[in-house]
């Protein structure tokens, strides 16, 4: 049972039992559930009409958690001390506690991030990692307020965790550390600039992102 009161505790609450919950997370807001149940994990392709070929991040509040879900090398020691919990997702190869979650996409690889939100990292202390990804339908741009989200996914999602002000952030930037080289996938609030002088030996990082 969970240990946290009012809509956060209903929020874990909810997550456990493999419903949708959306949070605010440093970045733009989240819906997401258990990552570990495969027809929770399936409801939310089902709310965003998200291909399953698009994998599902994992958030996380501590990279102690992060190391079981995901292998971490060096290069991920490194840029998990210095921008954690922030703007940056870790595509890894899967660790031990997620090999078996169905988060669609690789089964290999997971992306994994820390966000850096009081409200979210509250509830991933009490519930453990969850599958979250934007807010959104697929394809559209994530929403700001807590009535763009109810009218968007209304009553699929269990519990609505909204802050008072609209939340207008950019998407986190994803780097893929699972294939060799340091490729970043996708290029948002956190710029290359600051990767590459984390990671000086990884030039590939100066190239323009592989997809937006």
């Amino acid at each position: 049972m969970t240990s946290l009161r009012g809509p956060l505790g209903d929020a874990a609450a909810a997550a456990r039992r493999g419903e949708l919950i959306v949070l605010p997370t440093d970045t733009v807001y989240g819906i997401g559930t258990r990552p570990d149940d495969p027809a929770a994990t399936g409801r939310v392709f089902e709310a965003k009409g998200r291909p399953r070929d698009l994998e599902l991040p994992v958030l996380v509040a501590t990279v102690e958690e992060a190391r079981a879900v995901a292998v971490f090398d060096e290069r991920a020691e490194r840029l998990a001390a210095a921008l954690w919990p922030g703007r940056l997702t870790l595509v890894l190869p899967r660790g031990v506690d997620a090999s078996g979650w169905d988060l669609g996409g690789d089964p290999a690889t997971v992306g994994v991030r820390a966000p850096h939100h009081p409200l979210a990292l509250a509830l991933l202390a009490d519930t453990g990692p969850l599958a979250v990804t934007s807010a959104n339908l697929s394809g559209r741009p994530p929403a700001e307020t807590c009535n763009e989200l109810q009218a968007t996914f209304g009553d699929r999602v269990a519990v609505y965790l909204c802050q008072d002000v609209p939340l207008a952030g950019v998407a986190s930037t994803v780097l893929d550390l699972a294939h060799g080289p340091a490729t970043i996938v996708r290029e948002g609030s956190l710029r290359r600039e600051a990767l590459f002088e984390l990671l000086p030996d990884e030039p590939s990082l100066l190239h323009s992102p592989s997809s937006s």
